[in-house]
């Protein structure tokens, strides 16, 4: 895969989308095993602009999730029935992601297909990127949603992890390991930040 066809075929899934919703059920069903990181990267882009509807974070960050133990596990994709049920509205979600495909396809225009090879190579690498690409949804399902970049921080590394998988682009692999250690770095800023805003004000109380 090269060029612009991740950007057409997230643009024909986008197309595709029922116009009152669809479930993750359904959008697995559309995709198919292969198409996994496909799936991936669509689910991303909502959090790629500044509007969030509640709840998707979770169900979204537990598909990535759960996409990245298929892969590590060289497993089929296994749903919960909880979430693979659960309808999505796209009545916000379509305008959502066709904003945010733009972003995804100046993205896509750096990447470069064989570029570092090894850290696409199979064994321990691609065990590692599955691994990475586990921590970066669970690091997107943190409780921290009403916060600014929260989620735009996780959400831009795994888009780069699936196109660096997809293109076997090893510089967009290593830019998504780079957008993890960014986020966790920004995520221990906030709850650093929080517990001395919270010390602050216990100290007030007590003065």
């Amino acid at each position: 895969m090269h060029g612009e066809a991740l950007s057409l075929r997230i643009r024909a899934l986008i197309r595709s989308l029922p116009r009152t919703g669809i479930t993750l059920s359904e959008l697995v069903h559309r995709v198919g095993n292969d198409g996994l990181l496909i799936l991936a990267a669509l689910l991303t882009l909502v959090f790629l602009i500044p509007i969030s509807i509640p709840g998707v974070s979770t169900v979204f960050g537990a598909a990535i999730l759960l996409i990245g133990l298929a892969r590590l596990l060289r497993r089929e994709l296994w749903i919960p029935e909880r979430i693979a049920h659960k309808t999505i509205a796209t009545r916000k979600l379509r305008p959502m992601l066709r904003k945010a495909l733009p972003l995804l396809h100046r993205l896509e225009r750096v990447s470069r297909p064989n570029r570092i090879a090894w850290l696409v190579a199979s064994g321990p690498a691609e065990r590692m990127n599955n691994a990475s690409l586990i921590l970066g949804a669970v690091l997107l399902m943190m409780p921290f949603g009403l916060i600014p970049f929260s989620n735009t921080f996780p959400a831009v590394a795994l888009l780069f992890f699936a196109i660096g998988l997809l293109q076997r682009d090893g510089v967009c692999v290593l830019l998504g390991y780079v957008g993890n250690v960014l986020t966790i770095g920004y995520f221990a800023l906030l709850i650093g930040g929080g517990g001395l805003a919270l010390r602050e004000m216990v100290g007030r109380l007590m003065a």
